[in-house]
């Protein structure tokens, strides 16, 4: 009895089938000028701001407070929204991203949000 494994598992998420990219890269930040500046100028507000989209705690990024190196909130939710998206990655990425661009991976969080939300009513499908 032969019992090899010929398929690999598949990530969960939204997109299992298809490997995702970012939307937009890391250090696109002024893609979107008045988002770059309210996270740069004021990051734990923007940071905050986008949690509660997310779904999340309004004041779980006030956690990274906490990390005396590192910023485990902005880090998690960095993998949250990755494996939401089923978008490619690897933790050291994300744990490097995080600890030394935080505003970058909030705005690269925002922008991807506002890229796959899904239409809220017809006429906007059949517009498009």
């Amino acid at each position: 009895m032969n019992l090899s494994v010929r398929t690999q598992p598949r990530p969960l998420g939204a997109f299992s089938d298809d490997v995702a990219e970012w939307s937009s890269g890391i250090c696109d930040c002024c893609n979107d000028t008045r988002e770059c500046c309210f996270a740069f100028w004021c990051c734990p507000c923007f940071a905050c701001i986008t949690s509660k989209a997310l779904g999340q705690c309004l004041c779980l990024p006030l956690l990274d407070i906490c990390g005396a190196c590192t910023c485990p909130i902005t880090m998690s939710m960095r993998v949250s929204v990755r494996h939401r998206y089923g978008i490619r990655g690897s933790l050291c990425t994300d744990c490097v991203c995080s600890v030394f661009c935080q505003s970058c991976v909030w705005c690269q969080i925002s922008r991807e949000m506002k890229s796959r939300e899904l239409p809220a009513v017809l006429g906007d499908i059949i517009s498009r």
